[in-house]
């Protein structure tokens, strides 16, 4: 399922606040206060300007969470169109998926989180959830595939396999900070190995 297009303001934006840096902030306080609990003022009190100079920018705050949500979901789909994930052996392309989505995840970390945190309370929320079960069906596909192709243990179900594989990364936002001394690519290395090492055959 597309994104919607969102229709945004023309002309220069306000001093002080692009678009970019108006959704950055947005985001933070989606997170901390949830999006149902931020209004408009909040969101203006946060940024010291006013409502008007948002508006000016987005036409509300539901415009601003598809946004953050799309920005989110995006990075997700890009990494199933890679080389790596349409070509070889299924399991290498399974991995390859895993790896490049820890990626994601931690360079996107705030729009990733309000992403796992949404629960279809709103059209943009329900259609986000819809393109989360799109990129689901992905990895179920690439399990099925690698445990026919003989390279994933055969003894675990498919289904549970891709919901273990995602639940271990998206646990990752509840204690992933990128100042906390781990890099990315040691995070996504340490992910693939605890996973697949248990999971391939050999």
């Amino acid at each position: 399922m597309a994104s919607p297009r969102v229709t945004r303001r023309s002309g220069p934006g306000r001093p002080g606040y692009d678009l970019d840096s108006l959704l950055s902030v947005a985001v933070k306080v989606f997170n901390e206060k949830g999006y149902d609990g931020t209004s408009m003022e909040t969101l203006a009190q946060r940024l010291g300007i006013t409502k008007s100079s948002i508006y000016h920018h987005v036409s509300g705050k539901e415009e601003l969470l598809e946004l953050a949500l799309g920005r989110a979901l995006n990075g997700l789909f890009a990494v199933t169109t890679e080389p790596e994930v349409t070509s070889g052996p299924y399991v290498d392309r399974l991995e390859h998926l895993v790896r490049r989505s820890v990626h994601v995840l931690a360079t996107e970390l705030p729009y990733v989180t309000l992403l796992l945190r949404v629960r279809g309370n709103s059209p943009v929320e329900r259609r986000a959830l819809a393109r989360r079960r799109e990129f689901d069906d992905v990895v179920a596909q690439l399990v099925a595939e690698a445990v026919s192709e003989g390279d994933l243990r055969p003894d675990i179900d498919p289904a549970l396999i891709s919901r273990l594989l995602f639940g271990m990364v998206n646990s990752l936002i509840e204690w992933y900070s990128p100042r906390g001394g781990t890099s990315i690519d040691q995070l996504a290395d340490a992910v693939v190995h605890m996973t697949f090492e248990g999971l391939r055959t050999h």
